[in-house]
Protein backbone atom coordinates (compact mmCIF):
# COMPACT_ATOMS: atom_id res chain seq x y z
CA UNK A 1 0.00 0.00 0.00
CA UNK A 2 1.43 3.39 -1.05
CA UNK A 3 0.31 6.77 0.89
CA UNK A 4 0.58 9.52 -1.89
CA UNK A 5 -0.57 13.23 -2.11
CA UNK A 6 -4.38 13.45 -3.19
CA UNK A 7 -4.39 15.09 -6.20
CA UNK A 8 -7.59 16.30 -8.09
CA UNK A 9 -7.90 13.21 -10.42
CA UNK A 10 -8.21 11.13 -7.01
CA UNK A 11 -11.80 12.78 -7.09
CA UNK A 12 -14.28 10.34 -7.87
CA UNK A 13 -12.10 7.70 -6.06
CA UNK A 14 -11.93 9.22 -2.65
CA UNK A 15 -15.71 10.00 -3.15
CA UNK A 16 -16.42 6.67 -3.54
CA UNK A 17 -14.46 5.76 -0.54
CA UNK A 18 -16.68 8.42 1.83
CA UNK A 19 -19.46 6.67 0.24
CA UNK A 20 -18.47 3.44 1.68
CA UNK A 21 -18.11 4.87 4.46
CA UNK A 22 -20.45 7.39 5.49
CA UNK A 23 -24.26 7.93 5.82
CA UNK A 24 -25.81 9.97 3.23
CA UNK A 25 -26.04 13.03 5.95
CA UNK A 26 -22.56 12.67 6.36
CA UNK A 27 -20.91 13.25 2.88
CA UNK A 28 -19.82 16.21 1.50
CA UNK A 29 -20.32 17.38 -2.16
CA UNK A 30 -17.25 16.90 -4.83
CA UNK A 31 -16.98 20.69 -4.77
CA UNK A 32 -16.69 20.65 -1.01
CA UNK A 33 -14.38 17.86 -0.99
CA UNK A 34 -12.37 19.84 -4.05
CA UNK A 35 -12.29 22.97 -2.29
CA UNK A 36 -10.99 21.35 0.82
CA UNK A 37 -7.82 19.64 -1.75
CA UNK A 38 -7.25 23.14 -3.06
CA UNK A 39 -7.28 25.09 0.40
CA UNK A 40 -4.44 22.97 2.15
CA UNK A 41 -3.08 19.91 -0.80
CA UNK A 42 -0.40 19.62 1.45
CA UNK A 43 -2.20 17.88 4.24
CA UNK A 44 -4.67 15.74 2.02
CA UNK A 45 -3.55 12.16 1.28
CA UNK A 46 -4.63 9.27 0.00
CA UNK A 47 -3.84 5.61 0.28
CA UNK A 48 -3.82 3.34 -2.88
CA UNK A 49 -3.80 -0.90 -3.14
CA UNK A 50 -3.53 -2.56 -5.98
CA UNK A 51 -7.21 -1.60 -6.78
CA UNK A 52 -6.98 2.04 -6.62
CA UNK A 53 -7.59 4.57 -3.87
CA UNK A 54 -8.88 2.70 -0.75
CA UNK A 55 -8.45 5.45 2.30
CA UNK A 56 -7.55 9.24 2.35
CA UNK A 57 -7.19 11.98 5.00
CA UNK A 58 -8.09 15.19 4.80
CA UNK A 59 -6.42 18.01 6.89
CA UNK A 60 -5.40 21.58 7.28
CA UNK A 61 -3.64 24.11 9.71
CA UNK A 62 -6.17 25.50 12.04
CA UNK A 63 -6.27 27.19 15.53
CA UNK A 64 -7.36 24.85 18.40
CA UNK A 65 -10.92 24.97 19.15
CA UNK A 66 -12.38 25.91 15.85
CA UNK A 67 -14.08 23.20 13.68
CA UNK A 68 -15.39 23.77 10.66
CA UNK A 69 -19.07 23.10 9.92
CA UNK A 70 -19.82 19.54 8.36
CA UNK A 71 -20.38 20.51 4.58
CA UNK A 72 -18.75 23.98 5.25
CA UNK A 73 -15.89 26.25 3.42
CA UNK A 74 -12.95 26.76 5.94
CA UNK A 75 -9.37 28.93 4.87
CA UNK A 76 -6.68 28.01 6.95
CA UNK A 77 -5.98 31.02 9.14
CA UNK A 78 -2.84 32.98 9.25
CA UNK A 79 -0.81 32.29 12.15
CA UNK A 80 -2.37 28.30 12.46
CA UNK A 81 -1.02 26.12 15.65
CA UNK A 82 -3.30 22.75 14.73
CA UNK A 83 -3.26 20.44 12.82
CA UNK A 84 -7.03 19.70 12.19
CA UNK A 85 -7.81 15.82 11.13
CA UNK A 86 -11.08 16.81 8.88
CA UNK A 87 -11.85 13.41 7.53
CA UNK A 88 -10.46 10.17 7.82
CA UNK A 89 -12.42 7.05 5.58
CA UNK A 90 -10.96 3.82 5.10
CA UNK A 91 -12.89 1.77 2.41
CA UNK A 92 -14.29 -1.77 3.91
CA UNK A 93 -11.77 -3.77 1.40
CA UNK A 94 -8.93 -1.87 2.98
CA UNK A 95 -10.05 -2.28 6.89
CA UNK A 96 -7.32 -3.64 9.64
CA UNK A 97 -4.29 -3.04 7.21
CA UNK A 98 -3.20 0.10 9.62
CA UNK A 99 -3.26 2.26 7.23
CA UNK A 100 -5.55 5.03 9.30
CA UNK A 101 -2.57 4.74 11.66
CA UNK A 102 0.21 5.58 8.66
CA UNK A 103 -2.20 8.04 7.00
CA UNK A 104 -2.55 9.73 10.60
CA UNK A 105 0.95 9.74 11.55
CA UNK A 106 2.54 11.11 8.34
CA UNK A 107 0.29 14.18 9.04
CA UNK A 108 1.29 14.12 12.55
CA UNK A 109 5.09 14.25 11.15
CA UNK A 110 4.44 16.99 8.67
CA UNK A 111 2.37 18.93 11.34
CA UNK A 112 5.36 19.08 13.65
CA UNK A 113 7.85 20.01 11.52
CA UNK A 114 5.85 23.18 10.66
CA UNK A 115 5.88 23.98 14.30
CA UNK A 116 2.33 23.27 14.85
CA UNK A 117 1.62 22.93 18.43
CA UNK A 118 -1.66 20.32 18.72
CA UNK A 119 -3.44 18.38 16.71
CA UNK A 120 -7.61 18.21 16.93
CA UNK A 121 -10.48 16.46 15.57
CA UNK A 122 -14.26 15.52 15.81
CA UNK A 123 -14.98 11.94 16.65
CA UNK A 124 -17.76 10.58 14.59
CA UNK A 125 -19.38 6.47 14.19
CA UNK A 126 -17.98 5.31 17.16
CA UNK A 127 -14.36 6.16 16.89
CA UNK A 128 -13.54 7.59 19.87
CA UNK A 129 -11.06 4.26 21.29
CA UNK A 130 -9.05 4.45 17.83
CA UNK A 131 -8.70 8.18 18.35
CA UNK A 132 -7.62 8.00 21.96
CA UNK A 133 -5.29 4.99 20.88
CA UNK A 134 -3.65 7.16 19.12
CA UNK A 135 -3.14 9.98 21.73
CA UNK A 136 -5.83 12.10 21.86
CA UNK A 137 -8.66 13.11 24.38
CA UNK A 138 -12.00 14.72 24.39
CA UNK A 139 -11.96 18.46 25.43
CA UNK A 140 -14.28 19.92 27.46
CA UNK A 141 -16.45 22.73 26.51
CA UNK A 142 -16.72 22.34 22.72
CA UNK A 143 -20.39 21.28 22.24
CA UNK A 144 -21.34 24.39 20.54
CA UNK A 145 -18.81 23.86 17.89
CA UNK A 146 -20.42 20.55 17.04
CA UNK A 147 -23.42 21.51 15.60
CA UNK A 148 -23.97 20.25 12.73
CA UNK A 149 -22.44 16.75 13.10
CA UNK A 150 -24.40 13.92 14.48
CA UNK A 151 -25.23 14.06 18.95
CA UNK A 152 -22.10 11.59 19.51
CA UNK A 153 -19.97 13.65 17.55
CA UNK A 154 -16.96 14.07 19.94
CA UNK A 155 -14.39 16.87 19.89
CA UNK A 156 -11.00 15.31 20.68
CA UNK A 157 -7.19 17.15 20.69
CA UNK A 158 -3.88 16.05 21.68
CA UNK A 159 -0.27 18.31 21.81
CA UNK A 160 2.33 17.41 19.38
Amino acid sequence: MRLQPMEEGDLAAVLDVQAACYPPAMREAAGVVLARLRASPDTALVARDAQGVCAYLFAYPSRLGTVTPLGGAFAPPPEPDTLYLHDLAVAPRAAGRGVARRLVARLLAHATGRGLLHSALVSVQDSRRFWESLGYACAPGAAGVLATYPPEALYMTRRL
